[in-house]
């Protein structure tokens, strides 16, 4: 062990961060799993800037929040490394790079998407994309459904959005309340499912270390919290008065909502997704929606960036400034949809993260989290068979639901993609990759 190791790291400085930040945004390919693996393996082990205590300390907190945790994480990160700035830059630099590669590749799609190589590739990511959701839920389900109550409970949601349509946000809210009281009556059957656990491992002295006080930035300010919060919201009052455009109004709206009811991840907010732009507003198909999940699961950044594809399709498809400016209506889309969607990230850390920093002990809000969890995976097992009723019976109506020919072909992608996720544990991205060139060779074949 080296003299370095035995005493905490200098403070980075504003441009370090920003630079670690920035390739962050760059390499965040995984999923929140692989993105919060990056971190730790990055700020705990290796740069020291924060322990592995205070590390999960954050986390849990990120847990029980609407919105993608990964992300959260580095506000908070930043935050308490550089101040406000500090983490609305660590939280926007995490999300950029993904804004602009996304936007670069649906623009390809659009305007490319009937060439047969295009066409193609996404015609073996599609059958892909019905392994992925359907082991996105069998994943949670595993972790999240521990009794007959949460079981129930999934089943019961699966039931309410595949027969009744009814609402997402409407089956989480009577899912966080039926967590809440459960987890009084039962505390049992509702144990914390969805946050991560204390550790004891050590990596050596740590720049903001178990016992570090919180620096006076990070203290709770009543004064500061309510020029946080009504920042925030004069932000966001701002933005919408300077969307004449009634479509990106609509966005902007359905966005902000769609923030608030991100619970269990990204795949649990997809359905309200799909509700909103396909079957209300029509800003998409249900295939060119698939479609844009692919293309989120292949990029770096949370996986929630897929509203970007939505709000770019969106706009170039209603061609809210004309035919010839798709492009700049498509970027438009996509800097709303993804603006909306993340800004309350930014104020649920900065304004309640010096509450959390008042106290290191575990955090008791996580009943109402795993009643939600145990609803999510109902909700995303009816969206793998939706996508997988546009895949294998392409041709067919809702009206006749099993017409038109069954594509035996692709439902072979689909189970060799599942079974390579579930079975051999292979890599999304090298899956995702495979089924692209299988349905390429197929696509010139045929």
């Amino acid at each position: 062990m080296t003299e370095d190791s035995l005493r905490p790291p200098p403070t980075p400085s504003f441009w370090e961060a920003f630079s670690y930040w920035f390739v962050l945004g760059l390499i965040s390919f995984g999923g929140p799993a692989g993105q919060i693996s990056m971190m730790h393996q990055e700020l705990v082990e290796r740069r020291r800037w924060i322990s592995e205590r205070r590390f999960l300390h954050a986390l849990n907190y990120c847990m029980v929040l609407p919105g993608p945790e990964a992300q959260q994480l580095t506000i908070y990160i930043g935050w308490l490394l550089h101040r406000t700035w500090g983490g609305i830059v660590a939280g926007t630099l995490f999300v950029l790079p993904s804004l602009f590669i996304l936007a670069g590749l649906t623009w390809v799609y659009l305007a490319f998407g009937e060439v047969t190589l295009v066409k193609g590739i996404f015609n073996g990511i599609k059958p892909a994309v019905v392994a992925i959701v359907l082991f996105a839920a069998w994943r949670i389900g595993s972790r999240a459904l521990k009794n007959s109550v949460l079981w129930t409970m999934s089943a019961a949601s699966f039931l309410a959005i595949f027969l009744f349509q009814t609402p997402f946000p409407v089956i989480v809210l009577v899912a966080g309340i039926i967590g809440f009281f459960g987890g009084k009556i039962a505390p049992d059957k509702f144990k914390a499912g969805g946050g991560h656990g204390s550790s004891d491992k050590s990596y050596g002295p740590a720049l903001i270390d178990d016992d570090t006080p919180p620096p006076e930035h990070a203290r709770f300010n009543a004064v500061r919290l309510g020029v946080l919060v009504v920042s925030g919201l004069a932000i966001w009052a701002g933005v919408m008065l300077m969307l004449s455009n009634s479509v990106l109004y609509d966005m902007g709206v359905f966005f902000s909502k769609a923030a608030l009811v991100t619970f269990g991840g990204a795949y649990a907010v997809l359905p309200y997704v799909y509700q909103g732009g396909v079957e209300h507003f029509g800003w998409l198909t249900g295939p060119q929606m698939m479609d844009g999940l692919a293309l989120g699961e292949t990029t770096p950044g949370p996986l929630i960036m897929v509203v970007a594809f939505v709000g770019f399709v969106g706009t170039w498809t209603k061609a809210i400034f004309g035919p010839e400016h798709l492009a700049l209506a498509g970027m438009a889309g996509a800097t709303v949809a993804t603006f909306f969607t993340f800004l309350p990230s930014y104020l649920f850390i900065l304004a309640g993260a010096p509450l959390i920093e008042a106290t290191h002990g575990d955090l008791k809000f996580t009943a109402p989290l795993t009643g939600i969890t145990a609803a999510v995976v109902g909700v995303v097992l009816n969206l793998a068979l939706f996508f997988g009723w546009h895949v294998l019976w392409p041709h067919a109506i809702l009206s006749s639901p099993f017409s038109g020919g069954f594509e035996w072909f692709y439902a072979g992608i689909s189970v060799a993609a599942f079974l390579a996720l579930w079975k051999f544990k292979q890599d999304l991205l090298k899956v995702v990759a495979a089924c692209a060139v299988v349905g390429l060779v197929y696509t010139y074949l045929v």
